[in-house]
């Protein structure tokens, strides 16, 4: 058995690998389709370099703009290509001066906050931009020794410096435009104060241009101790148009022109806004690589497109992708309208979700845990009569399966636009409950609602399939859902994150279990272990290939959980040569994908690829470190959520499998109805805990999965008892007839 064994195990593993590889290789064609048009429909700047302006100011949203308040900024919505844009940089809320270091970095830059310390609370005033003096930017030294202590890998001056030494001269009018434009060193060869009279002039002297426009800073949000504005919001808005309009009437012919918000408005982080016109920049929508999401980019794009369109290769190491367009049908007042409906969505979307998320999550901590009381309580009191205990059984059986069924169901609710109803809490709550319901209904209902593992492989399924497909289609329900991608955090736009890790992985061991049961109790334990292979090895790919997933720390989990399944199943002892041997080939999976999506054109890597250039250029030990204080900021940071995860272990541990408890009885008994779920079990601890360990954020890995496995795991168990009481309430009602 064990001979027969390990080559399958070996030849499924090596067959992931020639999978991932050959998805992973430059010639592939897996891209998604709306890159292809966006890439081909317009010619590259790069191809056909032109004068590039950047607009820079700061504040703006989508819903600052429309035709009658705002016509130079609706100029560009209407004639040109535009999208929602991430600011986040080092802090929580992006200040005017973080903007333009970020633009100069090409990554996640900002100033010091009081007394220099490196790190920056939204109740700190924002530092004053500096003004260009004597040709250099005053205080440089400060924002480079405070982008090296953030370990963002992040170098101020790239953008200025790496033109130059192409060739390439930069012009800075105003002050964050010095910022911008200035040198590794902070010198800035060619600055000019803004000023309408001399513009026309100033605008023509360089292929690359930045213009300070000023920021918007809403006297609500600012600091107190922070310079409040003296004029409205309103007012503001109206004086950066009428600076971007005088810009426009300056701009030399045939120069694209980009207008982008590139910070917040005060305390409260947001997506701000981006536009482009010009030669390469019709009517249309703007997307990027980097975030693979039409209509919404990042700011270091901004960076890459200014390269780019100086006819300069943008260098491996950037974050950012450059902009291109997707066309519009028309380019009509309407479709405008349309199209501001999009950005506004966008933005709405990710801002009233990111305010519910705490409270959620708090909820949801808070039910589980009122879940635990409620089967504690069932367990381990005495309620008379057995029709009233088994109806008690029923109630927690239909509410492990309601709770299990949220996490899928916050993913759903997307497809609903409840961020524009007057109560986004109200209903997104309602848009949950509705698919909770549905799904619920089907993992109860259907004909596999009253077997033992029934409800557990339905709600797996489910949550399953919603997950990969999202996934393969764009990720376009867990952008800005409940439990997704947060874009206005701006960590991730695509692909699987941890949290949808954890739900996908979790989900499919639980699958793998129901699955292999029913063949192993067949006495096919071959058979149970190719069909627990295949599931497996399918969802790792879903979950890592670069053109879906692109999840670097998901497979290395998952892989070697469904190992110890497999190797279980088949009755092969899992000892530690054949566990190294496990590690290795995973780790060799690993890091063989992330070479061949380094091999990708930049346009088309993932971040596996771009972690595989870091090992080379080495910048690696950085990205692991910040991961690591990332994980260890959640840890002791948000209490509940690490609290979920012991006090879910302890609830199994002490209810479940002490020996004088009903828990043990009824999860014994679901051990020996169900043999291969222990070693499911087991397997689905050694994903999460790997997941946790290596994964920044890896916390909420075994958090996040405890809120599928643990109700689930509750419902087997209830449904062990009522199996074992059902002869005796048939007698009973036997009796009374």
């Amino acid at each position: 058995m064990i001979r027969r064994a390990l080559p399958l195990l070996a030849g499924l593993l090596t067959l992931l690998g020639t999978v991932l590889g050959v998805a992973a290789a430059p010639a592939s064609a897996a891209t998604s389709t709306s890159t292809s048009t966006a890439t081909s429909a317009a010619t590259s700047a790069a191809d056909d370099p032109s004068p590039v302006v950047l607009i820079g100011t700061g504040g703006l949203t989508w819903t600052d703009v429309s035709a009658e308040k705002t016509p130079a900024l609706w100029s560009f919505l209407r004639d040109g290509s535009s999208a929602a844009l991430s600011v986040r940089s080092v802090n929580t809320n992006t200040c005017p001066v973080d903007g333009w270091l970020s633009l100069s970095a090409g990554d996640r830059a900002a100033a010091p906050g009081p007394h220099g310390s490196p790190d920056r609370s939204t109740t700190d005033p924002c530092p004053a931009i500096p003004t260009v003096d004597s040709g250099a930017v005053p205080g440089w030294n400060a924002y480079v020794r405070a982008a090296r202590a953030k370990k963002f890998d992040a170098t101020p001056g790239l953008l200025g410096e790496y033109l130059a030494s192409n060739g390439t001269c930069v012009q800075a009018i105003g002050p964050g435009a010095g910022v911008g434009a200035a040198l590794t060193s902070g010198m800035v060869p060619r600055y000019a104060a803004f000023d309408p009279d001399t513009l026309t002039s100033a605008l023509a002297s360089c292929p690359v241009t930045l213009v300070d426009v000023g920021a918007v800073r809403d006297p609500k949000e600012v600091a107190e101790d922070e310079t409040a504005p003296t004029t409205s919001r309103a007012a503001q808005v109206k004086a950066v148009d009428n600076r971007i309009q005088q810009v426009l009437d300056a701009a030399p012919g045939g120069a694209d022109l980009i207008v982008a918000s590139l910070s917040d408005a005060g305390a409260q982080e947001r997506l701000r806004l981006v536009a482009a016109k010009g030669p390469h920049f019709g009517s249309g929508t703007l997307r990027s690589s980097s975030t693979r999401q039409t209509g919404l980019v990042q700011a270091p794009d901004l960076t890459a497109t200014l390269i780019s369109a100086a006819g300069v290769d943008v260098p491996r190491e950037l974050g950012g992708k450059p902009l291109h367009r997707v066309p519009a049908d028309s380019n009509a007042e309407s479709a405008a309208r349309e199209r501001l409906r999009a950005l506004v969505d966008y933005d709405q979307a990710s801002h009233e979700v990111h305010s519910l998320v705490p409270p959620f999550f708090n909820a949801v901590v808070y039910t589980q845990l009122a879940i635990y009381a409620l089967v504690l309580l069932v367990w381990k009191r005495d309620f008379g009569a057995p029709e009233t205990r088994a109806r008690l059984l029923r109630i927690v059986r239909r509410v492990g399966v309601v709770a299990a069924t949220v996490p899928a169901a916050t993913f759903l609710a997307n497809l609903l636009p409840w961020w524009r109803f007057p109560l986004p809490m109200l209903a997104v709550v309602a848009s949950v409950a509705l698919f909770v319901t549905a799904m619920s209904t089907i993992a109860l209902l259907g004909p596999w609602g009253r077997s033992l593992l029934g409800p557990m492989a339905a709600v797996s399924v489910l949550t399953m399939v919603v997950l990969a497909l999202d996934v393969m289609t764009g990720a376009r329900l867990q952008l800005s859902s409940l439990m997704g991608l947060q874009p206005v955090v701006g960590g991730r736009y695509y692909g699987m994150g941890n949290t949808t890790f954890a739900l996908f992985a979790t989900a499919t061991v639980l699958l793998c279990i129901a699955v292999s049961d029913h063949f192993v109790r067949a006495g096919k334990q071959m058979v149970a272990a190719v069909a627990v292979a295949a599931i497996g090895l399918g969802a790792t790919f879903v979950d890592g290939a670069p053109f879906w997933g692109a999840d670097g720390g998901g497979p290395p989990a998952l892989l070697p959980g469904l190992a110890y399944l497999v190797l279980t199943i088949l009755g092969i002892k899992v000892t530690w040569r054949r566990g190294a041997l496990i590690a290795g080939v995973t780790a060799g999976l690993f890091l063989l994908v992330a070479f061949l999506d380094s091999l990708r054109a930049p346009e088309r890597q993932s971040h596996l690829g771009r972690f595989f250039d870091s090992i080379l250029n080495g910048g690696a030990m950085d990205i692991i470190v910040r991961k690591g204080q990332q994980n260890l900021a959640i840890l002791f940071g948000n209490y509940r959520l690490a609290l979920l995860v012991p006090v879910a272990l302890v609830f199994v541990i002490y209810v479940l499998a002490r020996p004088t408890s009903w828990g043990s009885r009824a999860l014994q008994r679901s051990f020996d109805s169900a043999p291969t779920l222990r070693p499911g079990l087991i397997a689905l601890l050694i994903v999460l805990t790997i997941g946790f360990l290596i994964n920044d954020s890896g916390v909420a890995i075994p958090a996040n999965g405890a809120l599928i496995a643990v109700p689930l795991i509750i419902t087997v168990a209830v449904e062990t008892l009522l199996d074992e009481a059902r002869p005796t309430l048939e007698t009973r009602a036997a009796r009374r007839r």
